[in-house]
């Protein structure tokens, strides 16, 4: 654990650089009103912490810049909760007031609407078919005890699935087994169907179906291709290249090209079983691409299940605090708005 002294220095370094961009010397901290040290601790002070890899220091004559260690230790202990101001609260509250049927489009408005806020790039990781509901299971068998796990929703989306039954399997069995799925999931909205069909149908269908496995294998994979299937929205995307760290063309290229084919992120902006914010520093993301870059994600909910997140991606030097409570209330007013759309309020 840092001392006190070492980490009103780190802290103020961090929000020192991530206003300036620019590295932050001794000198530039001894002149700071929350200090009342000499140029010669504070120059103490920096290089045990760089020691301790809280910092970097990008150049011999230069001050020094948060690591990514630094960054970690700043969100985890040092960032301060506060309050959104009310032009982004009202700005927020306005966008959710929308209808939530027209999901695409406020998708889209929401990511353009984060992007406008934070300044950074925006990601919407949408329900997509989620708030819809099952209208019908069907399972069409090719040969070879091999199927294909049809499901059609309430908005006429089919999703489907190959599977694999079991070998000796009767046809009989088949068919009472879409008959007992259709009669428990119709009309069941698809953001449950992954909770509902282990829950409540496991005992269920082990009582009353021989090849109890089957059935759980054909809601596994419909499951999956559920989830396969969320909208990814992006907004603001040219905010990155206002950012110094990305104007050397050759660093930022793969990012941007990374964005504009999204399928990396569902794997980054995972759902959380629980309300919060994740924060996702440099190497932390997983992906190579991304190691000058923080992601931070919210999760949104529809009467309490996690079923999308929202998100920022921009440098490591990010306005982590702001950023935070803008994503936290955004994530909070979203879960609300499309739950009170599902009750039909």
């Amino acid at each position: 654990m840092l001392t006190p002294r070492q980490q009103l220095i780190l802290s103020v370094i961090v929000d020192d650089y991530v206003q300036s961009a620019e590295p932050v010397g001794s000198r530039t901290l001894s002149k700071h009103e929350h200090f009342h040290l000499s140029a010669a601790t504070i120059r103490n002070e920096m290089a045990d912490l760089e020691q301790l890899g809280y910092l970097d220091q990008p150049h011999a004559s230069a001050g020094r810049i948060p690591s990514q260690k630094g960054y970690r230790y700043y969100v985890d202990h040092l960032s301060s909760e506060g309050r959104l101001d009310g032009e982004t609260v009202r700005a927020l509250q306005e966008l959710f007031r929308q209808r939530m049927d027209e999901w695409e489009r406020v998708a889209q408005q929401t990511s353009t609407v984060l992007s406008q806020l934070t300044q950074y790039t925006t990601i919407v990781l949408g329900p997509h078919i989620h708030q819809e509901r099952i209208k019908q299971i069907q399972l069409i068998p090719l040969g070879g005890a091999k199927a294909v796990a049809i499901l059609v929703t309430d908005a006429g989306q089919v999703a489907s699935r190959q599977v694999q039954l079991s070998d000796d399997i009767p046809a009989e069995q088949v068919a009472v087994m879409v008959h007992l799925l259709n009669q428990r999931l119709t009309g069941t909205p698809l953001f449950r169907f992954g909770s509902l069909m282990y829950k409540e149908l496991a005992s269920e269908i082990g009582n009353v179906l021989e090849h109890y496995e089957d059935a759980l294998l054909v809601l596994d994979e419909l499951a999956k291709v559920v989830n396969e299937n969320q909208r990814v929205f992006v907004g603001g995307t040219t905010n990155i290249l206002s950012q110094p760290e990305f104007r050397d063309v050759d660093k930022v290229k793969p990012l941007l090209e990374m964005l504009e084919q999204p399928d990396w992120v569902p794997a980054v902006m995972s759902l959380q079983p629980k309300a919060g914010v994740e924060v996702r520093i440099g190497m932390e993301n997983g992906l190579p691409t991304l190691q000058s870059c923080t992601v931070i994600s919210a999760t949104y909910t529809v009467a309490g299940v996690p079923v999308g997140s929202v998100g920022v991606i921009g440098p490591t030097r990010m306005h982590y605090d702001r950023v935070i409570r803008i994503l936290d209330y955004a994530s909070q007013v979203l879960s609300h708005a499309m739950t009170a759309r599902l009750a039909g309020k």
